[in-house]
């Protein structure tokens, strides 16, 4: 339906009418002009089509500035054509708004360049776009968008380092969308997860779920779970849809997110993301950080059309392809750090190393003044005048190409509730009294790949300890200082987390008793816990119960934090039905745990069922729920009863939901079974469907037959996605090749993509071959890189120093909680 035509629509006609007059007036084409304009072509030629959508307010006004046309006039005709046909009522009972009434950098694009003025109109600044250039990125987004406005729910979330262009591709992908009646709804206030958990339930057909900056909600300790099953229910609710749900991450927390927990490690059993993982699964877009040379050049075709802002930005970008980071102002704020005094450079060295090791964007101006001491020399220390700090901060706080500061100043966002009176375990944390600042993007990633080898000072630990008051950041220092073995501080930080009320920090506790076999108080703590509001301290005191034999104890708790929304009380509850002999109640609840994301117990119960059709239909029932592991089982079963076509027919259809795992688990039992030429074809299919696990397998395989140079191929591909035996292998191969730098940078990634021991394997090389001090360098690397081993508890049982030294004896203190004593 389109009441909005220029045939029913005069102020739309006139609004045509003017731009095509300006347009035939400066002598421009509509190429020339979306690049004048800042933006994209299909835009551009929308809004002089003459059975195109309106065009939105920020269109008109860009082309107004172009054509030297009168803004506010043709902004008048513009809000008029937007009012006819409007249907009324309703439209305030779904959260969002028209896609065209959103400003780009409201919902978080970066700017690019000074902004422009609209003369003599008294509107604000219009801050210009630059140019855009589709990548292949764009093309697979663009598809999703089609889906949607063909009625189909999709989600997809873009995974790209800081400033490669996330944000502008989400926002150039749903232009099509705003002349169709779309809304955009950027849940934000008061705290991005709260506002998203709060009104997820109420977005309405056609709207598009902007989760920019994605780990702000499916990373929040509290909310993250549940905010990924209700995103999960609107998907696949058609009664809600169509839906379009887009988000952005950085590579980390997106690894993070999607990596399987370790059965082997001290959280095993323990799977914080599980939910966020399946919702993720096949859904991840990377946005590469370069442009290429495709790219580079329609980037510089539109440059030479006329925009200045992607043309200024080529003149330095164009030999590394880092262009949209230059837009962003990285480069510059690389360079004033890199050029700062050392008061400031210190300031903004603590802050990444707070940011990296988990504190929160607010960091407190006290605990930066503190923390920065020891990241000075004693020459600059000794140098420092009495208002070294004010001087710093000023320093720091100047812009960048007008845009963003290295350090700035900010002020967080009060909490905004309903002015009633009852206990939320989920209420935020008061902010921070004082100044509070945050550092620039660009820097915290620098921050995260230059510095991920060293320890911060002691002045950090002690300045956190004294100054940081949040649970999560407290919290999240005493595992940082336990990942790097600086166990007396990790003792502190644990200590103080729980007593400001962190219920993480209580659980971590209750678990150190129960290792130290003190189940009771242990189980004091976790009650502890359950009492502050810890739905996870229920579950984990009901599996102590449990495993005690306590099953009369432990199955109300189970129930509870079930209700709560623990999935994994619905999985055990579901294995003590089971056990008990109740299977029909064991697979209800596995059905509700798989309703709510977590397809495990059915898998599990699959597993064990010696009925074949009972089993197959509990495995349909998990691949129906996105599990695509319970399809590779039944590629077994079917491989068990000598249907080997039809098993790989399944195995091809778990690829083709995103997992590749089924074929490549085909192809290690056909490799077992001694059938060399069938795994290796099957190998190939599935590292074809993207295992990277399977490229690590083909690898070896020609490593084995003397293809050297064909092997190390394989085995970089390998691990460029991830995988740590690639990683540890092509580390080895360094080593033995004399590139001993190579070798440590391919160990320590071996061990951040779960192989802790890369690193130590590589100690033990190097101590092996007489090489001392070279072992003795890395091992150092490798603990304050956060790479744990056994070894490390029987050598220095007491830990580290912040500087590396072995830690004196000293004896743990029982916590008390506040009170107690």
């Amino acid at each position: 339906m389109r009441d909005e035509q220029d045939g029913n629509n005069p102020a739309l006609a006139e609004l045509r009418r003017r731009l095509d007059a300006g347009l035939k007036r400066k002598r421009l084409d509509k190429k020339a002009l979306a690049g004048l304009a800042g933006l994209s072509r299909t835009t551009v030629s929308e809004a002089f089509q003459a059975d195109g959508p309106v065009p939105s307010e920020r269109t008109v006004t860009a082309l107004a500035l172009v054509l030297k046309l009168p803004v506010e006039e043709l902004l008048t005709l513009q809000r008029e054509a937007a009012g006819v046909g409007k249907s009324g009522g309703g439209e305030q009972s779904v959260p969002g708004r028209p896609i065209g009434e959103w400003d780009p950098h409201d919902l978080e694009v970066h700017p690019a360049g000074p902004g422009q003025t609209a003369s003599g109109s008294g509107r604000s600044r219009v801050r210009a776009l630059p140019g855009y250039v589709e990548r292949s990125h764009d093309r697979v987004l663009a598809e999703a968008v089609k889906d949607g406005a063909a009625g189909s729910s999709r989600i997809v979330v873009l995974v790209g380092a800081s400033s490669t262009g996330k944000t502008r591709a989400c926002w150039e992908a749903v232009q099509p969308l705003a002349g169709k009646g779309w809304r955009l709804w950027h849940p934000f206030d008061p705290t991005r997860a709260e506002a998203a958990l709060a009104d997820l339930h109420r977005v309405g057909p056609r709207t598009v779920v902007w989760l920019n900056e994605a780990q702000h909600y499916l990373g929040s300790r509290t909310a993250g779970e549940e905010i990924a099953a209700a995103v999960h229910h609107l998907l696949v609710s058609p009664e809600r849809g169509p839906v379009l749900v887009l988000g952005t991450l950085w590579p980390d927390y997106a690894c993070q997110y999607t990596a399987l927990p370790d059965p082997k490690g001290k959280d095993k059993g323990k799977d914080p993301h599980s939910r966020v993982r399946e919702l993720l699964s096949g859904h991840t877009l990377t946005v590469p950080d370069v442009f290429d040379v495709d790219a580079l050049a329609v980037a510089t075709a539109v440059a030479e059309g006329g925009d200045r802002l992607l043309a200024d930005a080529l003149s330095r970008a164009r030999a590394d392809g880092r262009v949209t980071q230059d837009l962003a102002g990285a480069p510059e704020l690389l360079n004033r750090y890199q050029h700062a005094s050392p008061a400031a450079k210190a300031l903004l060295e603590a802050a990444m190393d707070a940011r990296r090791l988990g504190v929160g964007l607010h960091l407190p101006q006290a605990f930066l003044i503190d923390a920065a001491t020891d990241y000075l020399t004693d020459t600059d220390y000794d140098q420092l005048t009495d208002d070294w700090a004010e001087q710093a901060y000023a320093e720091l706080a100047k812009l960048v190409h007008g845009k963003q500061a290295p350090l700035r100043r900010t002020t967080p966002r009060a909490p905004r509730r309903p002015p009633v009176s009852f206990i939320d375990a989920d209420t935020p944390a008061p902010p921070y009294e004082g100044p509070v600042f945050r550092l620039a993007d660009y820097l915290e990633q620098h921050g995260r790949t230059t510095r991920s080898r060293l320890c911060p000072p002691a002045s950090f630990w002690h300045a956190a300890h004294t100054c940081l008051t949040h649970p999560d950041d407290l919290y999240n220092l005493a595992q940082a200082a336990g990942k790097r073995h600086r166990l007396q501080w990790a003792h502190l930080f644990s200590h103080r987390a729980a007593d400001h009320g962190s219920t993480d920090a209580l659980r971590l506790l209750a678990d150190q008793c129960k290792r130290a076999g003190d189940r009771e108080r242990a189980e004091r703590l976790l009650r502890l816990a359950a009492d502050g509001g810890s739905i996870d301290a229920l579950h984990d005191l009901a599996v102590m119960l449990d495993e005690a034999g306590e099953r009369e104890g432990a199955q109300p708790l189970l129930r509870q934090a079930a209700a709560g929304g623990n999935i994994g009380a619905l999985f055990r509850l579901s294995q003590m039905r089971e056990h008990a002999g109740d299977r029909e109640g064991a697979e209800d609840l596995a059905q509700e745990a798989a309703a709510h994301g977590s397809t495990g117990a059915l898998l599990l119960l699959a597993l064990g069922r010696n009925d074949a059709g009972r089993a197959e239909h509990l495995l349909r029932q998990a691949a129906d729920h996105g599990n695509p592991t319970a399809l590779f089982h039944l590629a077994i079963a079917r491989e068990a009863a000598g249907d080997q076509e039809d098993a790989e027919t399944l195995a091809q259809e778990a690829a083709a939901h995103g997992s590749a795992d089924a074929l490549y688990r085909l192809a290690v039992r056909q490799d077992e079974h001694g059938h060399k030429q069938r795994a290796e074809h099957l190998f190939q299919r599935a590292a074809n469907g993207g295992s990277i696990d399977a490229l690590y397998r083909l690898a070896v395989r020609q490593d084995e037959h003397g293809h050297k140079q064909r092997a190390e191929r394989l085995f970089r591909q390998a691990a460029d996605g991830g995988n740590a035996q690639a990683l540890d292998r092509l580390a080895l191969m360094a080593e033995a090749a004399g590139d001993r730098e190579g070798a440590e940078t391919l160990a320590l990634k071996a061990a951040d993509h779960r192989d802790p021991e890369a690193p130590y394997r590589l100690v033990m090389m190097r101590e092996e071959a007489g090489d001392k001090e070279g072992a003795q360098r890395l091992l150092r690397q490798a603990v304050d890189h956060g790479c744990t081993d056994d070894i490390l508890e029987t050598l220095w049982p007491h830990g580290f120093d912040p500087d590396g030294t072995p830690t004196p004896p000293w004896q743990p203190s029982e916590y008390a909680p506040p009170g107690t004593l």
